[in-house]
């Protein structure tokens, strides 16, 4: 889209959505803009034209975008301050090349797919995180969330325009909890704005049981029913185990909260089979090797979902925002030096080939890039011990393990032509939580209680008390069979690509092999390790990269 004004001329390429856009729009006309269109994207191209880079504290919404100043020359890239959209770039022949995906980079007709030691480490010691603003792809980056960057006369500069800024919390519970109700409620009434069929993904969980319900009762005003919808696995009943990280299983909770609702309700029952069927599909979808099963099934969900709504509103996020996960409130894992969701980078290390673990010092490399997010949190000088590491753990999974997430959500969703909204990434929401003493978060002992005491009246008992169950996964036995297998596959093979940096000793032994932790996060046990390795090997053979 073009706008000329004030005798300059711009050109926006544009991805996302914003939720202020009437607000905007009014302003803008009291300037003396003219809109042609209702698109948010004339909206963003007019505010850029009116106050430039400050145009970007004025918008609350998800976006990846750049401006063309055809006068000057300069190219303007931004992204949303939490990073649910994605922009990629590459300084390329005196050029800039940016994107979206990193799939369209390699398009480029003189890009190589390229990988280098930094990139092996990622995959390895950090996977499937990566480092923020880093693309893996040897010279291929990502603007990171919060940032804006301009390109003039073959030179790059990159700024940070938001980070969560420390205050003095001043509120009482009760004040906190009415501030909380106001700012999820309104996030999520904002985000279904739409002229586009709409739904929501319900798990029986607390976070999307809240937008489910804030939902309903907004569409029931309008005489209109509200479309939820579940994913499950074939025969997950009759094989689910209740463990550390999922309690219970999600069917229960599912039908009590469709019952509340009295929504129209879908549930997508997937088969092993096509779970491990997806795994090329969804790395491909990534551009990078995922969350193996976890990515796999959310891949066919959403394309399962598309059938009925292009929108979908998904509860990502508020376990980092109000402090739901595990780590979060284990005091020796909270206090643990490293990423809590990977404490295993010895384990992790003995996959390298010796030659990688000769130019790469695991532990070092691993902890660098934790002391570094550390050392970028803003937190007050006065705080005391306990309430700096909650700080801390707070900037850990806003900067790497939510990233993933949302990685994730976005490439699978966009993939299948489903845009997914996640109203707890609204960055009122994170500013306000973000001072928010622990003691409030973790009301009455109980994981997120601030936000279930806020939200009480939009929910059953049942889902108020229930405890935190994370994204369902498989338990069927024949998943690890169908992997197990795959495996063998690729070790029968004498020059698979992932030789190149796996030690084909450790493949073998991962083959029956019992960890105590999971490789990644909560979900990730030996099967879907089985089928990371397996996504590595699928990652470097598609993109045909080359180690430099």
């Amino acid at each position: 889209m073009h706008l000329d004004w004030a005798g300059k001329r711009y050109s926006i390429v544009y991805n996302g959505e914003l939720y202020n856009t009437d607000e905007i729009r009014s302003e803008l006309l009291r300037h003396g803009h003219c809109f042609h269109t209702h698109s948010d994207t004339e909206v963003v191209l007019h505010a850029f034209a009116q106050w430039g880079k400050e145009c970007l504290l004025r918008f609350n919404g998800i976006f990846a975008f750049t401006v063309w100043e055809s006068i000057e020359k300069k190219l303007f890239l931004a992204r949303d301050r939490i990073g649910v959209k994605p922009l990629f770039y590459k300084i390329h022949n005196q050029g800039i090349l940016f994107a979206s995906e990193i799939k369209t980079i390699l398009s480029y007709p003189t890009v190589k797919a390229e990988l280098g030691m930094g990139g092996v480490a990622q995959i390895l010691l950090l996977g499937p995180g990566r480092i923020p603003g880093s693309g893996v792809f040897h010279g291929i980056k990502e603007l990171e969330p919060g940032c804006y960057a301009e390109y003039h006369k073959s030179k790059l500069n990159l700024y940070r325009y938001w980070i969560l800024r420390d205050y003095e919390h001043k509120d009482s519970f009760e004040e906190t909890a009415e501030r909380v109700k106001f700012l999820v409620s309104d996030s999520i009434r904002r985000q279904m704005v739409s002229d586009v069929p709409i739904g929501t993904f319900l798990s029986g969980g607390l976070d999307s049981s809240i937008i489910s319900s804030v939902c309903a009762r907004k569409m029931r005003e309008d005489g209109k029913q509200l479309s939820t919808f579940s994913v499950d696995y074939e025969n997950n009943a009759k094989y689910f185990v209740p463990g550390k990280f999922q309690p219970n299983s999600d069917a229960e909770f599912i039908d009590i909260m469709q019952n509340y609702l009295e929504s129209k309700h879908s549930t997508t029952v997937i088969n092993v089979e096509q779970l491990y069927d997806a795994l090329e599909e969804a790395t491909i979808a990534r551009d990078l090797p995922g969350m193996a099963d976890v990515d796999f099934s959310l891949l066919l969900f959403c394309q399962d979902i598309r059938k009925d709504v292009t929108v979908a509103l998904s509860g990502e996020c508020a376990d980092e925002i109000f402090g739901g996960y595990p780590w979060y409130r284990d005091p020796e894992i909270r206090m643990h030096a490293g990423f809590p969701w990977a404490q295993n980078t010895k384990q992790r290390a003995e996959f390298m080939t010796d030659h990688i673990q000769q130019n790469i010092l695991a532990e070092e490399f691993v902890l660098d890039e934790y002391e570094r997010t550390i050392k970028q949190c803003d937190i007050l000088p006065e705080t005391d011990a306990a309430e700096r590491r909650i700080k801390e753990m707070v900037n850990l999974n806003q900067k790497w393990f939510m990233q993933t997430l949302l990685d994730r959500k976005d490439r699978m969703s966009m993939y299948s032509g489903l845009e997914v909204r996640v109203p707890f990434c609204d960055y009122r929401i994170a500013e306000y939580l973000y001072g928010v003493p622990w003691k409030y978060k973790e009301w009455n002992g109980q994981e997120k209680g601030l936000l279930r005491f806020a939200m009480q009246e939009y929910l059953p008992k049942e889902i108020l008390v229930r405890k935190k169950s994370p994204y369902p996964k498989t338990h069927n036995p024949h998943y690890k069979k169908l992997v197990q297998i795959g495996l063998k596959r690729l070790l029968e093979q004498k020059d698979a690509p992932i030789f190149q940096i796996v030690r084909r000793k450790a493949l073998e032994e991962l083959m029956d092999a019992q960890y105590t932790w999971p490789w990644y996060g909560q979900l990730m046990g030996v099967p879907q390790t089985i089928a990371y390795m397996l996504q590595i090997d699928t990652w470097l053979r598609v993109y045909q990269i080359d180690l430099i």
